[in-house]
């Protein structure tokens, strides 16, 4: 059995696949949302809760609700393309749930880059679209190169700065790989995805130095609870300063933001509202590159098995067990967890059973 993070199972409630999927496909239907683009929203945010991405997975259910109920997220959308090529377009998400804007850009970048070689598109006017990984995934299991962005609401204290002004902005790459799963990195360009703090907060654990600083005196902050309030930021990646490389994760961080923020013509950085806000304008880019068009297909997913192969054969260094490379352990993860069912945190579960019940929806045993 594999599982990417620790389990405590006294603290987590192990929930099959299917019927974690059944309560909140229905849960989004009874706020109004098609069945077709409930089961979307619902596979994205259980893909991640089956990869061991527990931040991006159900625990993030309860938002998504009250940003419908509060009305920052339209449940009947109409996505429309704004403007369009053979290579690229851009569509209005009219405040759409992400990952319903999301799944539609992504389909179209796999269809053009199948036909024309390479495709980007963009998408202004849509929310929180869940992790990156799960369109750069969609992209390379067509035997595309897959890459997805998205703003996000500011929470990132940039390098030489005390406040909240970028989001963790994730890029995400997926690519094909002959014979087996796909390469797939998912990273945010912050030193750790809010989500991990918010299950620290529910937890009720500290996290470990390093990760944020108070927007007050600049100290390195450990509670949850202040590092999510306005007293708080997350550093970029690389950590406070230069000497980690912290401007690194900060350029990085920039870089998403003008492609998925300012070309689209969506908000960026600061200006990112939440899911509850109305008109939050949250951004998104996807780019699909067919490596067919560049040379033999067959010849381009062998050499990025053959360079996979390399990695994991290099000389260990002696405090590990093994060498893995992007996606590995999510896969595996995954395997495990269909298996034995899906680890829910109990106050994750509750939170659950509650939104059910008030929706009229069969709650989880």
């Amino acid at each position: 059995m594999f599982e990417k993070i620790k389990i405590d199972e006294k603290e987590y409630v192990r929930i099959t696949r299917d019927e974690l999927f059944r309560i909140v496909k229905e849960i989004f239907v009874a706020l109004g949302i098609t069945e077709n683009e409930a089961s979307i929203v619902a596979d994205s945010l259980i893909y991640a809760d089956l990869r061991g991405i527990e931040s991006h997975g159900v625990q993030r259910l309860k938002m998504y609700v009250d940003g419908i109920k509060a009305g920052g997220i339209n449940t009947e959308p109409n996505i429309i393309t704004v403007r369009e090529s053979p290579v690229y377009a851009l569509l209005d998400g009219d405040q759409a749930m992400g990952q319903i804007a999301g799944y539609r850009a992504t389909k179209m970048a796999i269809n053009k880059a199948r036909e024309n070689g390479i495709a980007v598109v963009g998408v202004k006017n849509s929310n929180h679209y869940g992790t990156a990984g799960y369109y750069a995934l969609k992209m390379a299991e067509e035997d595309l190169i897959g890459i997805s962005m998205t703003t996000s609401s500011p929470l990132v204290s940039h390098t030489g700065a005390m406040e909240r002004f970028i989001g963790t902005n994730p890029i995400a790459m997926g690519v094909p790989v002959e014979g087996e799963k796909p390469f797939l990195l998912d990273m945010a360009t912050s030193v750790v995805p809010s989500g991990k703090i918010e299950m620290a907060q529910r937890k009720k654990e500290r996290v470990p130095e390093g990760w944020a600083i108070s927007t007050v005196n600049g100290k390195m902050i450990t509670d949850p609870n202040e590092i999510l309030s306005p007293k708080g930021a997350i550093l970029p990646l690389g950590g406070l300063g230069e000497i980690f490389g912290g401007h690194k994760g900060y350029g990085l961080g920039v870089m998403v933001d003008i492609l998925s923020g300012i070309l689209v013509g969506a908000t960026w950085s600061k200006h990112v509202a939440g899911a509850k806000e109305k008109n939050s304008n949250v951004g998104h880019f996807f780019m699909a590159i067919n490596p067919a068009a560049f040379g033999d297909i067959e010849e381009f997913k062998n050499n990025v098995k053959k360079m996979r192969e390399e990695l994991r054969n290099s000389r260990k260094h002696p405090k590990f067990e093994r060498i893995w490379t992007h996606g590995e352990k999510g896969f595996l993860t995954e395997e495990t967890r269909l298996k034995i069912g899906i680890p829910i945190h109990r106050t994750v579960y509750e939170e659950i059973n509650q939104i059910a019940n008030e929706l009229g929806v069969k709650s989880l045993s």
